[in-house]
């Protein structure tokens, strides 16, 4: 197996890495995992309290974590977490987690311009955002590795759910893309892709059917944010493009990529029964 880079290591294992939306969910499962791999974490957030709860946490397992607030969705403040997370690790990055994310939902023609700007500017541009600041850095350094949250709703096109299913289709291909354009540049990068996780990202969000979603979060999710982020970090350090880590989500997977239209007309036929 390939040996990650000049540091002779796997990317997961004694990372100096930034997360974005560290503060909660899988951001924070993300910073702690990080942190039993030897790693040293710059948690972002643009709830600074948030983080900081994160870096105490990393702190009781023995580890250097440091806090900085950020809004990815603002270019500017983005290039400055970059410049200011190197002085922190007092070493380059390796290892950037565009996690940071915000969850809405709603019909079609329900949904104002403000709301896609809101989805749009977090979801999508905030990890282009991460990108754009990272990349050049890693090509400097001779390797480096990203990982992309993105989601499920990314190929499942579910109704309801179309500027989110936009900002998250948005990312993986984003992170399809630059998988193949970086990999001379021993640049890796995973995309994330899951279904429900027990995260604040519906209490968070603007999404209709809270209750159900509430429920359906509480029962029927299938794992934790700690199992997805291990998971992810292990397929990185696998060099793999695609963490899919439900059941569900793999099995929608299957069935977008093996039959297309045959799914097309499940789903229509689905939301008409449901409505």
């Amino acid at each position: 197996m390939k040996l990650f880079g000049s540091k002779n290591k796997k990317p997961s294992q004694q990372a100096y890495a930034v997360v974005t939306g560290a503060g909660s969910g899988i951001g924070r499962s993300f910073a702690l995992e990080l942190a039993r791999r030897g790693g040293t974490v710059v948690c972002s957030d643009i709830n600074l309290e948030a983080a900081q709860a994160t870096v105490s946490l990393i702190e009781q397992l023995g580890a250097t974590a440091f806090s900085v607030q950020c809004d990815v969705a603002k270019a500017e403040q983005v290039s400055e977490l970059a410049e200011q997370a190197e002085k922190l690790l007092k070493n380059p990055v390796t290892l950037v987690i565009n996690n940071a994310g915000i969850g809405l939902g709603g019909k079609f023609d329900e949904m104002t311009m403000e709301d896609w700007q809101w989805c749009m500017d977090v979801n999508l541009w905030g990890v282009i955002h991460g990108c754009r600041a990272f990349v050049p850095k890693f090509k400097q350094l001779g390797y480096g590795a990203i990982i992309n949250v993105a989601s499920a709703a990314s190929y499942t096109a579910a109704p309801e759910m179309t500027v989110y299913n936009v900002s998250k289709a948005g990312v993986r291909a984003l992170s399809e893309t630059l998988s193949a354009e970086l990999k001379k540049f021993d640049i890796q990068v995973n995309v994330l892709c899951p279904t429900l996780v027990p995260t604040n990202i519906i209490k968070n969000g603007k999404v209709p059917h809270k209750g159900i979603l509430d429920y359906a979060l509480t029962h029927l999710a299938f794992t934790t944010s700690d199992k997805v982020a291990k998971l992810t970090l292990n397929r990185l350090d696998r060099n793999k493009l695609y963490t899919i880590p439900q059941f569900d989500a793999k099995l929608f997977w299957l069935m977008k990529r093996t039959a297309p239209n045959l799914y097309a007309k499940f789903l229509g036929t689905s939301y008409r029964l449901m409505k």
